[in-house]
């Protein structure tokens, strides 16, 4: 099969309709190692259901999505747990278990996702990286007994406590106030740094955008645009971008 070579992930002519909505036609995208694309968009565009795609986590109607030249879709089981333990995934309402503690949390992913570990290693591994995230004097506590910050970040240390080379992060400052919001973006550009990391993110705030963005995408219903760098998108020339990233209430785009 012919792919990129630096490609991670690769869409091929993908199609994806829900009922008589179609999201995707005849869609191509490539993302190689260590980029970081930024999906942006009005509500409705589809940049949420890209991400679950390339994540797996949705099939297309027609089309490939390939990880490392591979179709996810077709993984044999060993291809698809090597395919799990190679991506991480921190949703947009965090996905944390209410009835377990901070520590357990991490202890369940692990356990599922790299199977039995020895203890020592395991609990060595989960406290590492609750330092790194700043949890690590909460390992007791429940979710519902950390801030909205705290959640966030635990959820971002499950995304990443198998280690994973691609990060899916849907709307990672979502209701967090600025300074919280510019905390978590550059915690999360940190721990790209250190790890060589993938990273496919969506957001709409346009301040984080640019602070995570190598290149950004502008999700609009049936049409998916490239504007590049942060320069590049400032500056591009279609109108329906300057009207999202501006925030103009006048414009080819529907506003409420």
């Amino acid at each position: 099969m012919e792919t990129s070579k630096d490609a991670v992930i690769e869409l091929r002519s993908v199609n994806l309709d829900f009922g008589e909505q179609s999201i995707l036609n005849n869609f191509n995208l490539k993302i190689k190692e260590g980029d970081s694309l930024v999906l942006l968009g009005p509500s409705g565009g589809g940049k949420s259901s890209l991400l679950k795609l390339m994540a797996g986590l949705i099939q297309p109607n027609s089309g490939q999505v390939l990880f490392r030249g591979e179709d996810i879709s077709t993984l044999s089981r060993k291809a698809q747990a090597r395919f799990l333990a190679e991506v991480g995934m921190l949703f947009q309402q965090n996905a944390l278990f209410d009835s377990l503690t901070v520590y357990q949390n991490l202890d369940f992913v692990l356990t599922e996702v790299a199977g039995e570990i020895p203890e020592i290693e395991k609990k060595q591994e989960i406290l590492s990286l609750l330092k790194e995230v700043g949890l690590d004097h909460v390992i007791d506590h429940y979710p519902g007994e950390i801030s909205g910050g705290m959640q966030k970040r635990l959820g971002i240390a499950r995304a990443l406590i198998v280690k994973p080379k691609v990060v899916f992060y849907d709307d990672p400052t979502a209701g967090l106030d600025p300074i919280t919001s510019r905390k978590i973006v550059s915690m999360i550009l940190d721990l790209k740094e250190k790890w060589g990391a993938t990273i496919v993110t969506v957001t709409n705030d346009m301040t984080r955008a640019y602070q995570l963005a190598g290149n950004c995408m502008l999700c609009f219903p049936g049409d998916f645009v490239a504007t590049g760098d942060e320069a590049s998108t400032r500056n591009f020339s279609d109108s329906r971008v300057q009207q999202f990233i501006n925030g103009q209430i006048q414009g080819p785009l529907e506003t409420l």
